[in-house]
């Protein structure tokens, strides 16, 4: 038995969602521990394409469990809306497919309204959230105010609850001018939501535990990207959880030791959504033009986002505070053909060299990034699926990254199609048996 760690190691939208519908077949259960519907991950499947936010992007090959796991926030309307979605395209999301844990924090209808007050409050410095209600309902949960999923099995509890956030927050919101809520109708909403709910719940971390005793293979699916997490991100411009390997453990009550690999996925250049530091953004043609090739719009909100150069103090300093083995490459097919391709190597900040990446936004809100220039190749990446295909000039620029952030890479994305891929190690580290891969990848 071999449990892999997926996660990203920017600001997200590094393409996780392509790897993990990719190595799922190597897989049992595939179980995602943290964030909310904020997350979009993108999946390819014969040209359609398939935007998932809550629900594990497993769930499109039969016969993988999924998990959705305590570390999560879940509005149900957004829940249900994506089931619904997934099986007018055919694909079974019944509980015999999904367990959502008991212990995951639902999003109530007083937390959007919270989140875009705060937004308004911050002025110019808006931190750029989705205005979702995610922020607003961890908020609650480590005030210990927050309705749990469990909660929805004893409507006694449920209304005593909603009773009580409602009395304690209205008095802001006729602060602010804006309506109140009451109470009675928000119980009549989630005890409807109760009844189709339940069926879904479980003790996440028994149910984890119990598969892998039998022997079965666990990915655990991250959200977001490493430097958006509340602790080790770009504070305060970050998502509310814990977006790095520690949050598996905490957001699905599974023992570190369970984890055996870690696999950061990495784009070949850099991208951020909202506000925030961001050294090797561009503010030219060439970020304009890595934007459109890349079709670089948030998968939830279709926000462009903000496109610079490959950053390898940042993936350098993801890669240690996580443990990454190794690493997946996505998007370097953008690059083709666009000349010379600079790598930040390190940052100046007045005037000493920082070679590490700084805890402080307001830091690297002024450091200058240093440059090392390599060549670009004029070939096209898009569609290969052998390493031989690959131009040597890439393959020089895959080797400079390697260097510099002192992981080897193991994967290349070189399209959204699950066969538009180059799968460089055997065996990933010796983490995934990729021969059940090879088989499906095409399907």
């Amino acid at each position: 038995m071999a449990n892999l760690l997926v996660l990203g190691t920017q600001w997200g939208d590094e393409g996780k969602g392509k790897i993990v519908d990719l190595l799922t077949p190597a897989f049992d259960v595939v179980a995602r521990y943290q964030g909310g519907h904020n997350a979009g991950h993108t999946v390819y499947v014969r040209g359609k394409k398939v935007v998932l936010h809550l629900i594990p992007s497993g769930i499109l090959h039969p016969g993988t469990f999924c998990v959705i796991g305590n570390g999560l926030v879940i509005s149900p309307a957004a829940y249900f809306k994506e089931t619904s979605d997934l099986e007018s395209q055919g694909v079974c999301v019944d509980p015999s497919r999904v367990a959502v844990s008991r212990g995951a924090h639902l999003i109530m209808p007083w937390h959007p309204l919270l989140e875009r007050v705060s937004e308004e409050l911050r002025g110019e410095k808006k931190i750029g959230t989705t205005c979702r209600g995610i922020g607003p309902a961890y908020e609650d949960k480590a005030a210990r105010l927050g309705v749990r999923a469990g909660d929805l099995a004893d409507l006694g509890v449920l209304r005593e609850k909603i009773a009580e956030n409602v009395a304690a927050k209205n008095p802001v919101f006729g602060t602010f001018g804006l309506p109140l809520l009451d109470a009675e109708s928000i119980y009549r909403e989630y005890a409807g939501w109760a009844e189709k709910l339940i069926p879904y719940l479980r003790n996440v971390s028994e149910l984890l535990h119990e598969r892998m005793k039998r022997g079965e293979n666990v990915l655990f699916e991250g959200a977001q990207g490493a430097l958006l997490d509340i602790d080790h991100g770009t504070y305060p411009y970050v998502t509310s959880s814990n977006s790095t390997a520690g949050g598996a453990s905490t957001g699905l009550g599974v023992g570190p030791k369970t984890i055996h690999g870690v696999l950061g996925i990495t784009k070949a250049y850099t991208t951020r959504v909202g506000g925030g530091p961001f050294p090797t953004e561009l503010h030219d043609e060439r970020g304009k033009t890595i934007g459109a090739r890349g079709d670089e719009f948030g998968a939830t909100t279709g926000r462009p986002r903000r496109c610079g150069w490959f950053d390898a103090v940042a993936v350098r300093t993801t890669c240690r505070v996580n443990g990454v083995d190794r690493i997946a490459l996505t998007k370097p097919d953008v690059l083709s053909g666009i000349g010379e391709i600079p790598v930040c190597t390190g940052y100046r900040y007045k005037r000493e060299i920082l070679k590490s990446f700084p805890m402080e936004s307001w830091v690297l809100d002024e450091v200058v990034p240093e440059y090392r220039t390599l060549p670009g190749w004029p070939e096209s990446l898009h569609g290969a699926a052998d390493f031989d295909a690959l131009p040597p000039a890439f393959v020089d620029y895959l080797r400079v990254l390697e260097d510099l952030v002192e992981i080897r890479v193991a994967v290349v994305s070189t399209g959204v199609e699950r066969g538009q891929t180059v799968l460089i190690e055997p065996e990933l580290g010796g983490f995934v048996n990729l021969a059940r891969v090879r088989r499906e990848r095409a399907i």
